[in-house]
């Protein structure tokens, strides 16, 4: 019997997210599935009509996203002129442009979805769920984590705001006139 150096332990990997493990496979059955609805379409229709539906996804997609940001920039000067802060959440804007962005996609099933995004009472209840899951999420979060981040990031005001910053210190000798003198009560 030998004895040698100790082997080394590595520490366990963590476990893969499921996110990371099936977002690659959701977004190739999504394509499989896209580039299968178009040739069954075309089949039926024709390559013209389907040459068609994705122009008129592209025109329209087009068209949400600018009035979607024009409607965005518009909230913002308004609020800036009377002297507020910018409201956190967009008014439904941003599922508004991604509804544009996945009309802009070729492939059927990103219209449908992207219709469906422009309906008003589906991004209520859309813009609801998304709040609350991701509020649950950052109050979940641990040390060392991104949502850990934005919540250290934050700093109360007396009168209730929340005012987004970080601390930086100055260390003694940083300053150009050399070391400040001691702080005395």
């Amino acid at each position: 019997m030998t004895t040698g150096a100790p082997t080394p332990t590595h520490p366990a990997r963590p476990r893969r997210s499921r996110l990371r493990t099936f977002l690659p496979l959701g977004i190739a059955a999504w394509l499989v599935l896209e580039i299968w609805l178009l040739t069954v379409v075309a089949d039926a229709a024709g390559g013209f009509t389907v040459f068609l539906l994705l122009v008129a996804g592209l025109l329209l997609g087009a068209v949400v996203i600018k009035r979607a940001g024009r409607r965005a920039f518009q909230n913002l000067n308004e609020t800036l002129q009377r002297g507020g802060t910018p409201a956190p959440s967009g008014g439904g804007n941003g599922l508004m442009m991604l509804g544009g962005l996945l009309l802009m996609l070729p492939g059927l099933v990103s219209d449908v979805v992207g219709l469906l995004l422009l309906i008003p009472p589906v991004q209520k209840a859309l813009g609801r769920y998304t709040e609350r899951t991701l509020e649950k999420r950052l109050r979940k979060a641990g040390p060392g984590t991104l949502g850990d981040a934005f919540q250290q990031a934050r700093i109360h005001r007396p009168d209730g705001k929340v005012v987004q910053g970080e601390v930086i210190r100055d260390e003694p000798g940083d300053t150009p006139e050399g070391p400040r003198p001691p702080l005395t009560h």
